[in-house]
């Protein structure tokens, strides 16, 4: 039987840079204001999935970083304003990273958590990365009623793929921004099935499928529609 796994890694928000650490305790800190509860630890999350000899990562990282130049990028998308990213300093990149590295995963949070998965739902999920919207990061453009980021990619790639999200949560006491936005976006567009109804349902300009147009596995995108 083929073996298949995926890995939902809990990182700190701001691992590794304290640039952004330090501006999540803004934004925290004017969310406690507003919403007068306690201050949480804020969290973003990657995954990493096996399917049979492959080992792939899928994160949102910043378009800037100094990682490998093949890194598996399927999806770029504007920071903060959509003018904003024409400069690479304020665009995100969409990895799916084949034997990629998470930055910083040593500073994650506990032990990952395993999403239970089969070949078929864990194909659909590896389908969806190239063809995610890719909203401005840091806003609600979707009228989702959160912002979009990295922990709305990981949740729709999970939610929009079958899996149950229904256990998954960040650290206790902790929260992940972002992380409700995915699933509303799943349950906007259903539960796919296959690859063509993925497309169609997330079918969007530009929405390409990485280089070449060619998806996961050598898949392209447009076969069978």
């Amino acid at each position: 039987m083929e073996t298949v796994e995926i890995q939902l890694f809990w990182l700190p928000l701001g691992a590794g840079g304290r640039s952004v650490r330090w501006n999540g305790r803004v934004f925290e800190a004017l969310a406690v204001r507003h919403e007068r509860r306690p201050a949480q630890d804020l969290y973003h999350s990657a995954l990493a999935v096996r399917l049979g000899d492959e080992r792939l990562v899928i994160e949102m990282a910043p378009a800037w970083s100094r990682a490998a130049a093949d890194r598996g990028v399927v999806r770029t998308g504007p920071v903060g304003l959509r003018w904003l990213g024409r400069s690479v300093l304020f665009r995100y990149e969409v990895r799916l990273w084949r034997d990629g590295v998470i930055p910083d995963v040593d500073e994650a949070v506990g032990a990952p958590t395993y999403v239970d998965t089969d070949p078929a739902r864990t194909r659909r999920l590896l389908a969806a990365v190239p063809v995610v919207p890719a909203p401005t990061w840091g806003r609600d453009e979707l009228g989702l009623g959160e912002m979009w980021n990295s922990n709305s990619l990981v949740s729709w790639l999970i939610a929009t793929s079958g899996h149950d999200v229904a256990r998954l949560h960040p650290p206790s006491a902790g929260r992940a921004p972002g992380w409700d936005a995915g699933l509303e976006l799943a349950n906007r567009s259903g539960r796919v099935q296959d690859r063509g109804q993925l497309l169609d349902a997330v079918d969007q300009p530009g929405a390409g499928a990485g280089p070449g147009g060619v998806g996961v596995h050598g898949v392209d995108r447009d076969a069978g529609r």
